[in-house]
């Protein structure tokens, strides 16, 4: 299956972690909060205005900016896990 932008989500919908491209200091943040390759990621919801995304991965709920949600790529899920 085709790896899409985590930002390009919509609320519900199933994710798992494929690729984080980023600098080395915004890998280890995304790291220390648990986004891990093959990781499942869930996006809760999208706030309005080009807000910040919530995520869930696992029992964690994170909100993400979207520019940094813009270099996370996942692979869409259909099954929550």
């Amino acid at each position: 299956m085709a790896t899409v932008s985590l930002s390009t989500l919509k609320p519900g919908e199933f994710a798992v972690i494929a690729a984080l491209h980023t600098d080395e200091a915004l890998y280890h943040r995304l790291a220390a909060m648990g986004f891990r390759i093959g990781k499942n990621i869930e996006l809760v919801r999208r706030a309005k205005f080009a807000g910040p995304l919530h995520v869930r991965i696992g029992t964690t709920d994170i909100m993400l900016r979207r520019i940094d949600a813009q270099r996370i790529d996942v692979t869409p899920s259909n099954i929550p896990q």
